[in-house]
């Protein structure tokens, strides 16, 4: 920024401004003129402990800038008063736009009653003219200082609270997990989640190939997984949710349900591209906020170990018989082998073979509820199950059971 020349004239009447500002009288009109300015633009400073920092920051800049108008000086020390002030906002969890905005009103407020001041003084214009540049050099550099330093501290401080609370947080949440004995309102307040409701517990991550570039364009796949469990914390359950980070790109998430999970829900996950999900059974107290994350953990493990091809969501209720059978690699192997024999064959025809049975089975042997399940006319199901018995060389009602166990092994985790 260019240097302002200033005239001899120009600097005394400068000096009668300031020594005439920081008498007493006229200082505190100034402050409240100012601060009255900033808390009518910015009204989230009218608490009275934000206004009560807001009005030590004005006091302590306002003698930084007067005095500094009669030197020739270029920094402005940013008051300690005023880095308390850009605490105080950051732990009140405001963004850091409230803090720039309450600065450049400020400068505006600054600006405005200096212009009145020097207007009525019926000065010569270049006299004039030289004080309003001095005054606008002058408070730029000022504010261009203050933002730049306190910018600094607010981020330091919004970090260090974000720290301490997403700390206190994974530790209650750890300590409900483990089994621990808690004060159940005292940890929900803690928490901001009621403890005393069902849950519906996730676990959401993305695969490892999408961890450095987030689905959604941004570089925060931490923020991504937030978004998303909080989409589905409005979608289906009371809008409740808590969440802890697992890793750089997982997160545990617990949903508050005022009700029942209607089925229709599954057809409602706001899933976006590449984030997967896990479920667990919804369940009331903490009992279920510690079981529906267990199921949800396994859900999870399942859906890592799956085939190709598994929906982005994954509810534990539908992979449970795979991942009691599926502890015991080998043994669900011999089960799949041994209960399914030929139809096991990787071939489209076998494929197309094991959804009919699978369907009929789940849908208690009825063709005609298997048929609108498939698609198809009753006729082609009933033909099918027909051609199975043949492959199977056993009426499937002799080990319905044990097919059903190992077609649900196969629709995971493939043949």
């Amino acid at each position: 920024m260019a240097i302002i020349e200033t005239s001899e004239a120009t600097r005394q009447w400068i000096a009668d401004f300031v020594a005439e500002n920081l008498r007493t009288e006229n200082l505190e009109q100034v402050l409240t003129r100012l601060d009255s300015a900033i808390i009518t633009r910015v009204p989230e400073l009218r608490d009275r402990d934000m206004r009560r920092d807001l009005s030590a920051s004005t006091r302590a800049h306002a003698y930084e800038v007067l005095s500094g108008l009669t030197q020739d000086r270029f920094d402005y020390p940013v008051p300690e008063q005023a880095h308390a002030f850009a605490r105080t906002v950051a732990r009140r969890g405001h963004d850091v736009r409230l803090l720039l905005r309450v600065y450049h009103v400020g400068q505006e407020a600054l600006l405005d009653y200096m212009t009145e001041i020097v207007g009525q003084g019926q000065l010569p214009r270049e006299i004039e003219r030289d004080v309003l540049l001095r005054l606008f050099d002058r408070s730029t550099r000022w504010i261009s200082t203050s933002v730049e330093a306190l910018t600094d501290t607010y981020m330091q401080e919004r970090e260090s609270g974000l720290r301490a609370a997403l700390n206190q947080r994974a530790e209650i949440v750890r300590a409900l997990l483990g089994g621990g004995e808690l004060d159940i309102e005292l940890a929900s307040a803690r928490l901001g989640y009621r403890l005393a409701q069902r849950h519906l517990a996730l676990v959401l991550w993305t695969d490892e190939d999408t961890t450095l570039t987030p689905p959604d364009g941004s570089d925060d796949i931490a923020g991504l997984l937030d978004r998303v469990a909080a989409r589905c914390a409005s979608a289906l359950g009371n809008g409740s949710v808590l969440t802890v980070p697992s890793g750089a790109a997982a997160l545990w998430a617990w949903i508050g349900l005022d009700d029942e999970l209607p089925d229709s829900a599954r057809a409602a996950w706001p899933v976006e591209t590449a984030v997967r999900v896990a479920a667990g059974v919804p369940a009331a107290g903490v009992a279920g906020f510690r079981g529906g994350h267990r199921e949800a953990i396994a859900a999870r493990q399942v859906a890592e170990r799956a085939r190709p091809g598994l929906p982005a969501v994954v509810r534990y209720p539908d992979v449970e018989v795979a991942y009691l059978a599926g502890a015991d690699e080998t043994a669900m192997r011999a089960l799949i082998d041994r209960e399914l024999g030929a139809l096991a064959a990787p071939d489209a025809q076998s494929a197309r073979l094991r959804e009919t049975l699978h369907a009929y089975l789940r849908a208690r042997r009825s063709p005609d509820a298997a048929a609108k399940i498939l698609g198809v006319h009753k006729n082609t199901v009933r033909y099918r199950i027909q051609r199975i018995e043949e492959l199977l060389d056993h009426s499937i009602d002799r080990r319905g059971p044990r097919l059903e166990i190992a077609l649900d092994c196969v629709a995971v985790y493939g043949v």
